[in-house]
């Protein structure tokens, strides 16, 4: 069976990341993308503004590794599951759907991504305030931190919502550092959360 292009040649396809399902962005292909996509496994799309055939990643080098393709009941529509290297939009952004239109965001993957860079550079730099402090200073001093923080928690949900708010983001945080320092990436947090809800 092959999908079902419509009357322009085009297709819609879903684009999700395999690890934590998060969705990435939705783009066309035309027969020859799909063919290619098929083919190398790599994502091939069709440029309705260029008129022209595009592999992702390729100038960006922010690419997408096919792990499974599929129809919907209609034919009509793919589903990619992918490997995503990078942020898959152009923006910079991990997701083409950082913008809600209904709910205000308060948090979510994209500001806990931005913030662990941001850490990791402040690794790299000989003067990068607190945060290179707590690098030089070595993991025991993390820890310790991370402790502090976790104390402060307990003792400010015992008071109000606003103080446990900015304690949870203090511990958040600290738990970022550690986890550059330990090289833990954040999709490796994901992925783990993804497991335990099956």
């Amino acid at each position: 069976m092959k999908p079902v292009f419509n009357q322009d040649g085009l297709i819609p396809v879903i684009v999700q990341e395999q690890k934590n399902l998060e969705v990435l962005m939705l783009a066309y292909m035309n027969e020859e993308a799909y063919q290619k996509t098929i083919d190398t496994k790599d994502l091939y799309f069709y440029s309705r503004s260029r008129e022209t055939l595009w592999k992702k990643g390729e100038t960006s080098g922010n690419t997408q590794v096919l792990k499974s393709l599929s129809y919907d009941c209609d034919q009509d529509a793919l589903l990619a599951m992918v490997q995503q290297v990078g942020p898959a939009c152009h923006t910079g952004n991990h997701s083409c759907f950082y913008r809600d239109v209904i709910n205000k965001k308060t948090i979510n993957q994209d500001v806990l991504s931005e913030l662990y860079d941001t850490i990791q550079k402040k690794k790299q730099v000989p003067d990068g305030g607190y945060t290179t402090y707590l690098f030089q200073k070595g993991v025991d001093k993390i820890l310790k931190k991370v402790a502090e923080e976790t104390g402060e928690v307990i003792i400010a949900s015992k008071n109000n919502k606003e103080e446990t708010i900015y304690e949870i983001s203090d511990l958040f945080y600290h738990v970022l550092v550690l986890m550059v320092n330990q090289g833990i990436e954040i999709d490796d947090i994901y992925q783990e959360l993804v497991s335990r809800r099956k």
